[in-house]
């Protein structure tokens, strides 16, 4: 089975390069990316059911042997955030798909957006199953220069404004991260992750909590955690559709991964988790006040991904089994809903011709089958039970409340707090833009949103176009699987207390070299 594990990064770029080849085929590359990632899905399903039931995969890239080579390594997070992100990204591919068709590619066009989506999933990919630092960085890299490409597709001065601030916080955020690997390599002459957690103990206290806070403020930038949060709401919501869409959903939860990796195998014993708490808690509030004050849905959803990734922190920082089980359940149920509400708010963009919400009004009736398909990720988003966002957020509060201490109940209350005010965000989204009537003017309403008069909008569409169904049923598909999250949220809650209990358990470098591992060529 470890033979499988290189196919999760070579398949998405063999893909790439047919894409490219293609380029002037449409057809033939919509084949080529939606076979892609099918087959990587099915791939990272069989991995986690191998690893779910044995031990981790490591394979030896190259021949070269453990730790002197690149190592890829699958347990249960890498191979569940891989199955998860291959679903989100093949939904997202049959929207773009949709959206081409109708627009004559305007938005999208064929030729480079096919080949740097599935670039875009390759580094999505091998950051997840990387097993040293250098290689995580070279996953950072590879899907934030497709990212560079796909955030400004169409070439408008907004795109290109906020693709230029994305670059710079990127490149920032990548030099940190590249001179922290420096700085380990040089103080354990190593960058397998394994084998870094076997030497930290070597270095004095004060040079690991040097090397811990270069990481930790590395992958902060790319997890979008306040305050360096500031770059993510004025640089998603121009992007196109479906790029906005996998980039909410996708991108800030690498950085996640990357932090969740740090904290509980590199720096066990280097505790900084006090100062992760209050930084979950700023990130929650100011998070959610940004989307309370927001009159256009692209940037309410932005504002509210930047107070959830606080959740993630929370849950991270309380350090138990039980917590850090927790955050990887959030984690996946907020890929999912994320994703799904960008899809649908494209719907509405396309139906309506704008997102602002002082200007939707009629959809319920113009649009029923979309109304649905947004008030269901909403509510959930929002923690209403019996949907996955109360389930992952009681079982973060449950995990809090063990531990009991007087930050910990704040940080519960903060929650609470940012739970009902993302609920009240999204709902008056949804009360003017679908139970308004169209045609009527309401002036206790406009009374009512009048402070939102000045607040920024994204990129203006003033025609409504024709909605594929495609795209609608992409978006149903993802409403599905969010559903699906609460279903079967007994075996999947229980999978991830399994990987929360295995990630505080220590990975020694001798059980990387005797479990089986395949020889790729280079």
């Amino acid at each position: 089975m470890s033979a499988l594990v290189p196919l999760l990064v070579t398949l998405p770029l063999i893909g790439a390069a047919l894409t490219l080849v293609f380029g002037r085929r449409r057809r033939i590359q919509v084949a080529v990316s939606i076979t892609t990632l099918t087959a990587v899905m099915v791939i990272a399903a069989v991995l986690l059911t191998v690893v779910d039931s044995g031990t981790p995969l490591a394979v030896a890239v190259g021949g070269w042997p453990i730790p002197f080579g690149i190592v890829l390594y699958v347990d249960r997070l890498a191979a569940l955030l891989v199955l998860i992100s291959s679903i989100v990204l093949l939904a997202v591919l049959l929207f773009s798909v949709g959206q081409g068709a109708a627009d004559g590619d305007d938005e999208t066009p064929v030729s480079i957006f096919h080949p740097s989506y599935l670039i875009l999933a390759a580094g999505i990919f091998n950051a997840f199953i990387a097993g040293d630092l250098f290689n995580l960085y070279v996953g950072f890299e590879i899907l934030l220069v497709a990212s560079y490409v796909l955030i400004t597709l169409g070439g408008t001065a907004p795109r290109i404004r906020a693709g230029v601030v994305y670059i710079v916080v990127s490149l920032v955020s990548s030099i940190l991260f590249l001179a922290a690997i420096a700085m380990i390599y040089g103080a354990l002459g190593t960058v397998n992750m394994a084998q870094i957690a076997e030497r930290m103990a070597e270095l004095p206290q004060d040079v690991q909590l040097v090397l811990h806070l270069m990481l930790l403020l590395a992958f902060s930038i790319k997890a979008a955690v306040f305050p360096l949060s500031f770059w993510l709401p004025d640089s998603y919501p121009t992007a196109p559709a479906p790029v906005t869409a996998v980039f909410a959903g996708l991108l800030t939860k690498v950085g996640v991964y990357a932090m969740i990796r740090t904290e509980t195998q590199l720096f066990r014993d280097n505790d900084v988790n006090t100062l992760l708490l209050i930084v979950a808690l700023a990130t929650m509030i100011v998070g959610v006040l940004g989307a309370v004050a927001q009159a256009e849905m692209k940037r309410i959803l932005s504002f509210t991904l930047v107070s959830h990734i606080g959740y993630m922190v929370f849950g991270l920082a309380i350090a138990t089994p039980a917590a850090i089980g927790a955050t990887i359940y959030y984690m996946i149920h907020h890929i999912v809903v994320q994703t799904t509400l960008f899809l649908a708010v494209g719907l509405i963009e396309r139906r309506a011709g704008t997102t602002s919400i002082l200007k939707l009004k009629g959809l319920m009736r113009a649009a029923p089958i979309i109304a649905v398909l947004y008030f269901i990720p909403a509510v959930n988003l929002g923690g209403l039970p019996p949907f996955s966002g109360f389930i992952g957020k009681y079982a973060l509060f449950d995990a809090a409340a063990e531990v009991g201490t007087p930050l910990m109940i704040v940080l519960i209350v903060g929650g609470i707090v940012t739970s009902l005010l993302t609920l009240y965000s999204l709902m008056r989204a949804w009360n003017l833009g679908f139970w308004r009537e169209d045609g009527t003017e309401e002036p206790e309403v406009e009374a009512r949103v009048e402070y939102l008069g000045h607040s920024p909008a994204a990129g203006v569409q003033t025609e409504r176009r024709v909605i594929p169904r495609v795209m609608t049923a992409a978006t149903a598909g993802m409403v599905a699987v969010t559903l699906a999250l609460t279903v079967f949220a007994g075996p999947l809650y229980d999978m991830c207390a399994r990987i929360g209990e295995g990630l505080l358990q220590p990975v020694h470098i001798s059980q990387l070299d005797d479990t089986p591992s395949a020889e790729v060529a280079p």
